[in-house]
């Protein structure tokens, strides 16, 4: 009897699922008061495993921002006194993104966790300089050619008094910032730029804030919400 209830509720799991379920053998009389052990494996779970990855990236970022000593203002002031120009944007990356293959020189700077800062110079080059997050020190600096928008870049910092470190510091109440990025567009495109900044907090996980170029006021940035709000709208008309 207990047997069958076992092999129903495995049917079921798989039904419901829209997966695959598999029961591992049982052994002994149906009368025993130990019950039959199951192994259960379900795929296609309907975005269970995505929200359990989205916990892991939270948890993994969590770790990178706190083992980080360098602070993002920190590391935008290295990345100036070796690059001057200006800062747009600093990233904390803990990410390995494969280095360079070509060669055997055992240089592993770009697999190494650092901060990514993006710096605009007077002459119009950008560059993106690594800083070591344990100790400031700058790992390299490389002319990046891909950059477009220098124009755009410097009308929206036009008239401003707020710079990328100082937005780090303004939002850093909030958390450990591990991210500083200017947005010329501003807010849905309004045209009104601000610096995005994300901080992670114990037990928060990520958190995105917008500073005011101008005056460094800190508020709560509500267009990632508003975006999975448009998504999900426009799922429901599917």
């Amino acid at each position: 009897m207990k047997r069958n209830i076992v092999i129903a509720a495995v049917t079921a799991a798989a039904l419901v699922g829209g997966g695959t379920a598999t029961a591992l053998a049982t052994t002994g009389d149906d009368d025993r008061d130990t019950a039959p052990r199951a192994d259960m494996s379900v795929s296609d779970d309907g975005g269970v495993r995505d929200e359990a990855d989205d916990r892991d990236d939270d948890r993994r970022e969590d770790a990178g921002a706190a083992s980080a000593e360098v602070t993002a203002a920190d590391a935008v002031a290295s990345a100036l006194a070796d690059t001057p120009g200006t800062a747009v944007s600093a990233e904390l990356d803990d990410e390995d993104d494969g280095g360079d293959d070509s060669g055997d020189d055992g240089d592993d700077r770009r697999e190494r966790a650092a901060w990514e800062v993006d710096v605009l110079s007077g002459d119009g080059t950008w560059y993106s300089v690594r800083v070591d997050p344990a100790t400031g020190k700058v790992l390299g600096s490389e002319r990046d050619d891909d950059e477009d928008d220098t124009a755009e870049v410097r009308t929206a910092l036009k008239g401003t008094s707020v710079d990328a470190a100082e937005a780090a510091k303004a939002a850093a109440g909030h958390g450990t910032v591990t991210s500083v990025e200017l947005d010329e567009d501003g807010y849905r495109g309004d045209g009104k730029p601000a610096w995005e900044v994300e901080t992670h907090a114990s037990g928060k996980g990520g958190q995105d804030w917008r500073v005011d170029p101008k005056t460094g006021k800190v508020t709560a940035d509500r267009s990632h919400d508003s975006d999975d709000a448009d998504d999900s709208r426009g799922s429901d008309d599917d």
